[in-house]
């Protein structure tokens, strides 16, 4: 049962985690790691709940709403999941070609298209290889994106008793609540939670044949490990940019931060941060990608291809990098629709995994609703705060 969960991780590691990482080590040094402690822990049991719904019922979230949703509410829901999709591939489109600049000097517009077409050869691989082998692909561009990113802790100068004291809850002005909202209450990304459910028994299915509570038992181990290791990418971003990047100027984007790593660290240090931004870029588009199809067919019951959802998504990103929106603006921008598609994820998500009629004996017990609840309610507030300070701000 190891795969699908370190798929659906990509989401924690894309570029808009980069960009907020870096911006919150670069202007609070240690302080927000307890921020990023406290977020992974959420993932793991939004991720646990979303594969346990998948295993059980044999379905997908979009699957299981679609099946009680009547066609008005079904195109309501489907409009926005699909713009949080659209938004979902603007940040990660947008990050890709900002490392294909650095890497090469490629204008955005060019790169955006590079991506595009690369994360197209990436979902071929699942049209035509089947499941398993594009996680692997998958997983390989986790290996080069935690590779990327914690390569520049062996030689920045971390200081770890503050990255201890950093889990220590707090904080220092507005901005450390503005950068805390945007790094806790967006690290849950909705396609995230819609894609695993259907990784989850789409990969039951293909693998061994067994029973339920084996691969449930099974499941929790892949999703653990793969927070863990979404969870270690992102701290040893903010551990990065806290001891190398902190009264830089110009980090306020990747595109300074990465600059200022060069400066700091070496141009080694800083090729393989931008490879690591290339990989999150082109992995997490494709899951994107994938996430939409899932989306689509669950609750229209009917298969869309891929590849052509890749070129659908893809278009908006094209766009608005053509007409020179500032792209840490657009980064900025998608984590604000991102925000507002959690709660139609979430909810759903926590309410029919405690359902004792559809999950039967494996339905959330009365402590897992509890606490799921909490976190529900905690995820909501910070995105409406991270909505409410972004635009205010």
């Amino acid at each position: 049962m190891l795969g699908p969960a370190f798929v659906a991780a990509i989401a924690y590691v894309d570029p808009g985690n980069v960009a907020a990482n870096l911006t919150a080590g670069a202007t609070h040094g240690y302080l927000l790691v307890w921020v990023l402690l406290a977020a992974n822990t959420m993932a793991v049991l939004v991720q646990y709940l979303s594969a346990k719904l998948g295993l059980v019922t044999g379905k997908s979230l979009p699957e299981l709403l679609g099946d009680r949703m009547r066609k008005p509410a079904r195109l309501a829901f489907l409009a926005q999941a699909e713009l949080v999709a659209i938004a979902t591939d603007l940040a990660e489109v947008v990050g890709g070609a900002i490392a294909l600049n650095v890497l090469f000097g490629i204008p955005l517009l060019p790169g955006a298209v590079i991506v595009g077409v690369i994360s197209m050869a990436l979902l071929a691989v699942q049209s035509r290889g089947g499941q398993r082998p594009f996680e692997f692909v998958v997983i390989g561009l986790l290996v080069i994106i935690t590779v990327g990113f914690v390569a520049g802790l062996f030689v920045a100068n971390v200081s770890w008793p503050e990255a201890l004291n950093g889990a220590i809850p707090r904080f220092s002005d507005n901005q450390s609540v503005l950068l805390a909202a945007s790094m806790l209450g967006a690290t849950v990304m909705p396609h995230a939670i819609y894609v695993h459910s259907q990784l989850a028994h789409e990969h039951q299915e293909s693998g061994l044949p067994g029973d339920v509570r084996r691969m449930v038992r099974a499941t929790r181990w892949d999703v653990v490990g793969s927070m863990l290791v979404a969870g270690t990418v992102n701290i040893a971003m903010l551990l990065l940019a806290a001891a190398t990047l902190q009264g830089v100027g110009n980090t306020d984007s990747i595109e300074g931060a990465y600059q200022a790593i060069a400066s700091a660290l070496g141009p080694v240090v800083a090729t393989l941060f931008a490879v690591g931004l290339l990989a999150s870029g082109l992995a997490s588009t494709s899951v994107g990608s994938y996430a939409g199809v899932a989306i689509i067919s669950g609750l229209l019951k009917r298969r869309i291809p891929i590849l052509a959802m890749r070129a659908i998504t893809l278009v908006p990103a094209l766009v608005i990098l053509s007409v020179g929106v500032d792209p840490t603006w657009a980064l900025v921008i998608s984590q604000v629709f991102l925000s507002i598609g959690i709660p139609f994820a979430l909810v759903p998500l926590v309410r029919l995994s405690s359902e004792q009629k559809l999950m039967g004996v494996f339905r959330n017990g009365l402590l897992m609703r509890i606490v799921a609840w909490l976190v529900v309610a905690l995820i909501i507030v910070l995105n409406l705060v991270l909505i409410w300070l972004t635009i205010t701000g």
